[in-house]
This record gives C-alpha cells, sequence and structure tokens, in this order.
C-alpha cells in the first residue's frame, strides 16, 4: 500500500536543485495498515535505506515495518512521545498557529535523545524516511531542523510544512482507524484536540522556526543542546546538501540575527 503524505521536499521546496540533494531525505505518515510488498517497492524505488519512526510508544505497532526489515532496510526507532504534562498543558492552552509552534519546540525539547537520534539517523548513507503519525507535527519540526541545516530558505521550509494540507483527509481516516483507541482515550481524558493541531497552518512553522532561532541562536545550536555531534551535522550537510562544499547559512540563524538586530 502506498504510503500517505509520501514526498521529498527536495523535488517541491527546492526543484531547482539549489540548497537540497532529491532523495536524501522523505517524509510521510505511519505505514497503514502496515507496510507490505508494495510499500517495500516503494522505498527501494526512492533508494529509502533507513526508516526513522518518531511515534510514541502507545503508538507504534512493531509489526509495521516487519517486512521492510525483513528486506534489509533498517528501522531506527526515536521515540518522541505525543504527550507529557507540560504539553497537556500547552495543549489545553492552544490556540494559534504561533501556539503551536511553541508546542512543536515544546516537545522537541521533550525528547533530545531521540531528536540526535533521529538526526544521526537521517545522517546515514542512502535515502531516510522520517514519519510520524501523521506525518505532519514531530515529522514537520524534524525535516525542518534538517532543511534549515543544508540552507533552505525559511519561506521554503514553511511551504513544505503547509503541504501537508493538502493529505489531510487521508491522514484523518488513518488515525480514526488506526488510533481509535488512543484517540478515545485523549477525550476521555477531557483534553480536546485544539484546532491548529487540526491543521498544518503556515504560522506555527514560522513560530517555531522563529523561536529555534531566539531561544538556540539557530537550528545547529538547538541540535547541539540535544546531544547531536558536529561530526553529525557535517555528514548530514555531505549527504544532502546540494553543493557540500560551500558554507551554509541556515533560515534559523538568520532569522536570530534579524531577530538582535
Amino acid at each position: 500500500m502506498s504510503l500517505v503524505n509520501f514526498r521529498d521536499p527536495a523535488t517541491l521546496a527546492d526543484p531547482d536543485g539549489r540548497w537540497v540533494r532529491p532523495g536524501a531525505l522523505y517524509r510521510s505518515a505511519q505505514p497503514y495498515p502496515a507496510a507490505d510488498g508494495a510499500t517495500v517497492a516503494e522505498l527501494n524505488a526512492a533508494g529509502i535505506r533507513t526508516v526513522i519512526d518518531l511515534r510514541g510508544d502507545a503508538e507504534a505497532d512493531p509489526a509495521d515495518w516487519a517486512e521492510a526489515a525483513a528486506a534489509g532496510i533498517e528501522i531506527v526507532e526515536a521515540r518522541i512521545q505525543p504527550t507529557n504534562p507540560a504539553l497537556e498543558v500547552s495543549m489545553r492552552g492552544m490556540v494559534t498557529a504561533a501556539d503551536l509552534g511553541a508546542f512543536y519546540l515544546l516537545m522537541a525539547e521533550s525528547a533530545p535523545e531521540s531528536v540526535a537520534r533521529a538526526v544521526e539517523a537521517a545522517a546515514r548513507p542512502g535515502g531516510a524516511l522520517l514519519h510520524c503519525a501523521a506525518g505532519k507535527d514531530r515529522t514537520g519540526l524534524l525535516t525542518a531542523l534538517l532543511l534549515d541545516l543544508v540552507g533552505v530558505p525559511a519561506e521554503e521550509i514553511v511551504a513544505d510544512y503547509a503541504r501537508t494540507n493538502e493529505a489531510l483527509t487521508q491522514i484523518f481516516e488513518i488515525l480514526a482507524e488506526r488510533n481509535r483507541s488512543a484517540l478515545n482515550d485523549y477525550h476521555a481524558g477531557s483534553l480536546t484536540v485544539p484546532a491548529p493541531l487540526l491543521e498544518a497552518p503556515a504560522g506555527a512553522m514560522v513560530a517555531f522556526l522563529e523561536l529555534v532561532a531566539a531561544r538556540y541562536g539557530g537550528t545547529e545550536g538547538f541540535l547541539a543542546h540535544c546531544g547531536v555531534r558536529a561530526a553529525t551535522v557535517e555528514a548530514f550537510r555531505a549527504k544532502a546538501a546540494a553543493n557540500a562544499a560551500a558554507p551554509v547559512a541556515t533560515a534559523s540563524a538568520t532569522a536570530g540575527a534579524e531577530a538582535l538586530a
């Protein structure tokens, strides 16, 4: 079965190949019902050698990628839990797209080891696929950080994130079936899903990049805070940057400089 919300950001965010190499990084929603032979063929055709699963413990199923693993594709678990007490407080107060962007940073800050593990896996040779449940929030923030590392402008990163809106109908159908019990528990606990979480508003990614810049001086500073080694950052750039020899000025670093000016 084809993956939902599956795309190579390079072909859309950078069709002229100025910043990122096609085939280095992909994103999608979770497989549903599970990765089968057709899914494995889709991964192989794209040159994907590593799948990075960002879902939390209650969302993931070991059978999801069993056939892909048997075919030699490496499955890396980089768990970012969708809820914890701090995230639930943030969700209760979420009203605007900017609130969602702040939630993204809080979620990433809550799982530094998983962020580091995901970046390290993305730097491995061959194509890497990032996914969570919807392929929107955790996938969106990790994709944004990685695109920023190779110099994709902030407006293109934001546009790539917002493209998930086109797949939301399919995504919610999958979530309704696959995560029915988790969603029921969500509502039983009187925590209603905030409206911004049901969309992929451009303002959320704008706010996320601005917060990363303001708080950490940019993506590299945030990743260093998470424990990502400089050598890993350079390995990802060597793999994914359209011109690996050229110096890279990242979008979030630029935003931070402008904020300080």
